[in-house]
């Protein structure tokens, strides 16, 4: 059976392993994506580190959990968004002001929303986390 949304399964199992207190996180569901999303979080601090275990099938992701992690998810539509356009998504999607991170796809790659300001790029919203 195939699944619509893998980054969706990824982050739901990611954060129910986390509410239940376990420190890590098996996923079934390997792409670039994935390892970018993933990559993002890890150098915000959200998760531990992560590795790809290469089986014949589809290679898994082990994925090192430190307790951060407060709530994770897609955003579906897949939004086009402005540089200029990202705080009302921030309002929408974030609990607090400059706490959190929106991840975005932009023509210069995955990448949180703060880095897209900086460079001002827009790019279509992928994810949330906080």
């Amino acid at each position: 059976m195939t699944l619509n949304d893998p980054i969706a399964n990824v982050l739901s199992n990611m954060l129910n392993y986390e509410r239940l207190g376990k420190n890590e996180c098996v996923v079934k569901h390997s792409s670039k994506i994935i390892k970018k999303i993933l990559t993002i979080m890890n150098d915000n601090k959200y998760i531990g580190s992560f590795e790809e275990i290469i089986d014949g099938k589809g290679n898994i992701i082990k994925i090192n959990l430190l307790g951060n992690l407060n709530k994770c998810g897609v955003i579906k539509p897949r939004f086009n968004v402005k540089h200029t356009e990202f705080i009302k998504f921030e309002k929408r999607f974030l609990p607090a002001k400059d706490f959190g991170l929106l991840i975005v796809s932009t023509p210069k790659g995955v990448m949180t929303h703060d880095e897209a300001k900086k460079q001002k790029m827009g790019g279509k919203l992928i994810a949330y986390c906080y």
